[in-house]
C-alpha cells in the first residue's frame, strides 16, 4: 500500500491532520495501534485554545463541539485563602477558551475519517519506519495478523512519547531536553455536577489541586500527591476532604464541592521533555512524540494541534508550489511556539505546586509571585495571553 503521507497514531494530532489534508486533496493513511474503543475512551486534556477550536471548525469536526463543549472565559487562583479572578477577554483582546474533553474531540474526528477519510487502521501496530532520509520511507507494521508495509512521500509521527516514529531520527542527530517533577497528579472523573463555573487552580501548603469539568454534570479534579502515589491509597472520602481543604478561603469557609459517584481514577507523572529536531528527512514529528509538557498550563493537545496546522499548510504548500521551503521551517517554526508552551507550562507548575524539598523562603517567593499575578494587569496579561493560545506562524 502507497500514501502520500502516513500517519502514526491515531490520537487528536494524527486525525486532525488526516483531516485537513483530506480536505486539501491529499491522500493519507492512519495507522492506530489500539482498538478503537480504547482510543475513544482514553482520558487526556480538556481545554481547547481558540486556534484549536478554529482548526476543529475549519476541518468539518466542529459542529458537535460548538453545541455540547462550554466556553470559558477565565480562571480562578487560589492561594493563600484567598482567590482572584483571571478575566480572559479584557486582558487578551477577547480571546477565551472552550472545555471540551480529548476523548470528545477524538470522537469527531474518527467518525469524520470513517465516513469520507483515507484508510483508518486500528489494532495496526508500527514496527518500525525504514528509508527516512531517502524519497520513499516506509513504515513497516502488523494488522489483522499479518505483517505489511506502507511506502510513503512522508511519514508523519503522531504515536506518543514511547512511540517508534521518534527512533527514526537518529540518536546522532538528536537532542532531548527534560526535566522530571518530583509529584504527580491524582485525577478523578466523578458523576458530580461542578459547583464552579470556570476552572479553579489552587496553591495551598497541603499541596496543588485544581477544579475542572467535563460537562455540567461530570467533574474532573486533580490533587498533587508524591511521585509514584498509588491510587488505591487514596479512598474517594479521603480525595473529597483533601480537595475541600486545598480550595479552602477565608472569604467562603463553608464552600464545598458537591460529591458523587467517582468512576476513573489515576496518576499521572508529570514532565517537560522536548526532543529536537522535529524532522528528519522525510519523518516528522507532531504533539508527545516531540515534546511533553506537565498539564498544569493546558498545553499539551493544543501544542499537538498547532504542530499538526503547521504541517498540513507546509504539505500543501508543498503540493500547489513545488516548494519545500515550509517543510524546511517546519521544526524550526513549532519549536519556537514549544519552548514558550515548555516555559508557561513550567512557570506554572513551579508556581502552584509545592516540592517537597522547598524551604519556607520559597513558598513565600510562589505566594508573591501568585500576588503580582492578582495585583498587576501585566502580570495577569501575560498569564492570559499564554493561557488562550498564542497565535501560529502565519
Amino acid at each position: 500500500m502507497h500514501a502520500t503521507v502516513g500517519i502514526i497514531g491515531g490520537g487528536p494530532a494524527g486525525l486532525l491532520l488526516a483531516r485537513l489534508l483530506h480536505n486539501a486533496g491529499i491522500d493519507s493513511v492512519v495507522l492506530e495501534r489500539r482498538d478503537r474503543g480504547y482510543v475513544g475512551r482514553r482520558q487526556r486534556a480538556g481545554i481547547l485554545e481558540q486556534a484549536t477550536i478554529d482548526a476543529l471548525r475549519a476541518a468539518g469536526a466542529g459542529e458537535r463541539m460548538d453545541r455540547e463543549g462550554m466556553p470559558h472565559d477565565g480562571i480562578e487562583l487560589r492561594f493563600d485563602r484567598r482567590s482572584h479572578r483571571i478575566d480572559f477577554p479584557a486582558l487578551t483582546g477577547g480571546r477565551n477558551v472552550m472545555v471540551y474533553a480529548q476523548t470528545e474531540v477524538v470522537q469527531d474526528l474518527i467518525a469524520l475519517q470513517l465516513a469520507d477519510g483515507g484508510p483508518l487502521l486500528f489494532d495496526a501496530e508500527v514496527r518500525g519506519v525504514d528509508g527516512a532520509d531517502t524519497d520513499r520511507p516506509s513504515v513497516r507494521y502488523v494488522h489483522e495478523g499479518r505483517e505489511q508495509t506502507l511506502t510513503c512521500d512522508y511519514v508523519i509521527g503522531c504515536d506518543g512519547f514511547h512511540g517508534v516514529a521518534k527512533s527514526a531520527v537518529p540518536e546522532s542527530v538528536r537532542t532531548t531536553y527534560e526535566r522530571v517533577y518530583p509529584y504527580s497528579w491524582l485525577g478523578i472523573l466523578a458523576e458530580a455536577p461542578p459547583v464552579y463555573d470556570e476552572l479553579i487552580y489552587a496553591h495551598s501548603g497541603r499541596g496543588f489541586a485544581l477544579a475542572s469539568m467535563r460537562s455540567p454534570s461530570v467533574s474532573r479534579l486533580y490533587l498533587q500527591v508524591p511521585g509514584g502515589t498509588d491510587p488505591a491509597d487514596w479512598p474517594d472520602e479521603r480525595i473529597w476532604d483533601e480537595l475541600d481543604a486545598r480550595f479552602a478561603t477565608d472569604a467562603d469557609p463553608g464552600w464545598k464541592l458537591h460529591r458523587g459517584p467517582v468512576t476513573g481514577k489515576a496518576v499521572l507523572p508529570m514532565r517537560s521533555h522536548v526532543t529536537e529536531p522535529m524532522r528528519y528527512g522525510r519523518v516528522f514529528l507532531a504533539g508527545d512524540a516531540a515534546h511533553i509538557v506537565p498539564p498544569t498550563g493546558a498545553k499539551g493537545l493544543n501544542l499537538a494541534a498547532a504542530d499538526v496546522i503547521v504541517l498540513a499548510r507546509a504539505l500543501i504548500h508543498e503540493r500547489d508550489t513545488g516548494s519545500t521551503e515550509l517543510l524546511d521551517a517546519y521544526s524550526d517554526t513549532c519549536l519556537r511556539r514549544v519552548w514558550r508552551a515548555e516555559h508557561f507550562s513550567y512557570f506554572m507548575t513551579t508556581m502552584l505546586h509545592t516540592d517537597p524539598a522547598q524551604s519556607a523562603f520559597e513558598t513565600r517567593l510562589q505566594l508573591s509571585q501568585l500576588d503580582r499575578v492578582a495585583t498587576s494587569p501585566h502580570a495577569a496579561a501575560e498569564l492570559a495571553e499564554n493561557y488562550t493560545g498564542l497565535p501560529l506562524p502565519g
